[in-house]
């Protein structure tokens, strides 16, 4: 699975085939980004919600005549002193929720991802409660919007301390994680594939990796990645735009790719090293 930008989609290689038909021939299946940002949250101190539902349906159908068979959508949320407030989750848990909605009446997978930024100092338990309600607030949503859970994925920050917070080693981080997801997550969902949220290539693939080695609490789900930073870092370097280093960029993503592979297995290194890729009030 791919996730394309909406240009990306319609976009064609230089002998003519489209670009979506190159995927497929890969066996890759294509998705498509359809929110349209986050815009300021009227009534709260910062906060924000995500725009895109206007002419949603039509564009939907447009995207999956084109070849796409699923899409995402972003919410972000902030942990901070009142922060996220009652409205904030209320508005983004409902934007989640009639974009599911939206995709599945026009034959796209949604990719359901609340994510709260790793933006503050606070602990870990605060993150875990955070996270907890709201995934709760979103899974109510998604039920009285009557989204069919089968046929959705959760894309969620996984449960960390704040990025200046005190820190936690992968397997407690792991645990909890699992613990928030076993409370709040219904086993419904086919899938959670986790975004890296600014941590390192290695973090992020030790985290998973812990998480699958969980026993002693319940995983009806497949945990898996979604990683955008914490997967294509070290492949832009390598790589850098340059045709005498497209093997060394390919190499660098194989090398991530196969790391994370092992890792939903819960195989691989737990030492949590490498380059932070964190930045605050992250965008794109």
């Amino acid at each position: 699975m791919t996730i394309l930008f909406e240009e990306t989609l319609y976009q064609n290689a230089n002998d003519g085939t489209p670009f979506v038909n190159m995927l497929k021939e890969q066996s890759i299946i294509p998705g498509i980004k359809v929110d349209a940002g986050v815009i300021p949250l009227p009534g709260t101190d910062g906060e924000t919600e995500t725009q895109g539902l206007d002419n949603l349906g039509k564009r939907c159908a447009k995207y999956y005549q084109q070849g796409a068979r699923f899409a995402k959508w972003r919410a972000v949320l902030k942990i901070g002193p009142n922060e996220p407030s009652a409205l904030s989750i209320h508005q983004n848990a409902y934007g989640l929720a009639r974009y599911a909605a939206i995709c599945q009446e026009n034959g796209l997978v949604p990719i359901v991802e609340p994510e709260i930024l790793s933006d503050g100092s606070h602990p870990i338990d605060v993150c875990a409660e955070t996270t907890e309600r709201v995934l709760a607030a979103c899974y109510k949503a998604l039920s009285d919007n009557k989204v069919l859970l089968e046929g959705t994925l959760l894309k969620p920050n996984m449960v960390l301390s704040g990025a200046e917070g005190p820190k936690v080693d992968v397997k407690t981080a792991a645990w909890l994680t699992v613990r928030t997801l076993s409370r709040a997550v219904p086993p419904a969902v086919t899938g959670i594939v986790f975004l890296s949220g600014g941590q390192s290539e290695e973090e992020a693939t030790a985290h998973l990796a812990a998480m699958n080695q969980v026993t002693d609490l319940p995983k009806p789900w497949a945990l898996s990645f979604s990683y955008g930073r914490a997967l294509q870092s070290s492949t832009l370097k390598a790589w850098g735009g340059k045709k005498e280093n497209v093997k060394a960029g390919q190499e660098a993503l194989f090398k991530r790719a196969k790391a994370n592979g092992e890792a939903t297995l819960g195989k691989g290194d737990l030492d949590a090293t490498g380059e932070s890729l964190y930045v605050k009030d992250y965008k794109y």
